[in-house]
Order: structure tokens, then C-alpha cells, then sequence
């Protein structure tokens, strides 16, 4: 599989484990649970996820073989966001948001230019 377009393969998959069985559904379609013989997940920090699927030779499955289906759901970003925005240094913050030269005169013009100067900090600009 050609792993320069990520995003164009990437699947939305739900297992739901219980016991000895699982449900598992790719991009809302479900699976017939004799369709897979096993699964495994595995994510290594700073990649997507990974959903290896060894599927059983059934003659009514629509596919066979082993497929690869990364995850496409996006993490919560709100953790990394709090660990960035505590990282942040108040006077250098506003000391740069007020250098700005497209700082305004405007209300909440200097608010704007702070988030601005973030998303670029945070983009490493």
C-alpha cells in the first residue's frame, strides 16, 4: 500500500471487545465476525494508530487477506493545547503581540493579535 496519502486511505474503525469476541465495524460498515481470525492495534507516539486485520478466506466476504486500515479520528487536542499555552510566557507573549505589525487600534485588537501570535508559535513561525 502506498503510504504517501495517508489521508485518502484512512478508515474509521469501532471494535467493541467483549470476552472472547469482538464487533468491528470500518466507516460504519460491520464485519461478520467470522470475516477476522484476529486484530491488533498498535500506535507509536506522534504517528496514527494502526488496525492490522487477519481476516479468514470466506467465499461471501467482500474482502480477504490482510488489510491495513489507519485509524482516522483525530485525538483530543485540548491536553496538548493546555500543556503548550502553560509553556507560554505571559511579558513575552504580550511584548511580541504589541510588536506586531498588524496590531490594530480596534477593540479587542490586542486579543487578536495574541492569538494570532500563538497559532504561529504553535505552527513554529
Amino acid at each position: 500500500m502506498d503510504q504517501t496519502n495517508d489521508t485518502a486511505t484512512a478508515r474509521r474503525v469501532e471494535i467493541r471487545a467483549r470476552g472472547g469476541r469482538a464487533d468491528i465495524e470500518i466507516d460504519g460498515t460491520r464485519i461478520h465476525p467470522s470475516a477476522v481470525k484476529a486484530y491488533s492495534v498498535n500506535h507509536l507516539a506522534g504517528e496514527r494508530p494502526e488496525v492490522l486485520l487477519h481476516v479468514a478466506d470466506r467465499g461471501e466476504t467482500q474482502w480477504s487477506g490482510m488489510a491495513r486500515v489507519a485509524v482516522a479520528d483525530l485525538p483530543d487536542p485540548g491536553p496538548a493545547a493546555a500543556v503548550f499555552l502553560d509553556a507560554i510566557d505571559p511579558e513575552t507573549l504580550e511584548r511580541a503581540a504589541l510588536a506586531r505589525p498588524d496590531l490594530g487600534a480596534e477593540p479587542h485588537s490586542l486579543t487578536r493579535a495574541m492569538l494570532t501570535q500563538l497559532v504561529e508559535w504553535a505552527r513554529g513561525l
